[in-house]
């Protein structure tokens, strides 16, 4: 069974990948706290992002293949509505109540 990953592995993995960054002459840069990645005069993000630009294709109709679909369709509702053997009626159990609705007993009841 293999082994699932923990944190502490992920946070060694991500240590050792940013000292080997740093070792081959990468730079990082210090951010102050409070400063936004995004320019405070666009727009939301959720309004930048445009849906649905493409026009709307039109369908092609293949009736061809409906048929051949329905067809198939029915006649598979044909075959299986062959009447399927009933199994032997099998005795079971019946619980015998008193007038008040308590059980008094269970006997077995063929039916």
């Amino acid at each position: 069974m293999k082994k699932p990953v923990s944190k502490d592995d992920i946070r060694a993995e991500l240590e050792l990948a940013t000292a080997r960054f740093l070792q081959h002459g990468g730079e990082v840069d210090d951010i102050p706290r409070g400063i936004s990645g995004k320019n405070p005069g666009d727009a939301p993000l959720f309004l930048n992002r445009r849906l649905f630009i493409e026009p709307r294709n039109t369908r092609t109709p293949v009736p061809e293949v409906i048929a051949a679909i329905e067809s198939r369709r029915k006649a598979k509702v044909s075959r299986t509505s062959q009447r399927r053997r009933s199994r032997l009626p099998q005795p079971r159990r019946k619980v015998i109540y008193d007038d008040f609705g308590e059980p008094l007993r269970r006997v077995w009841v063929d039916e």
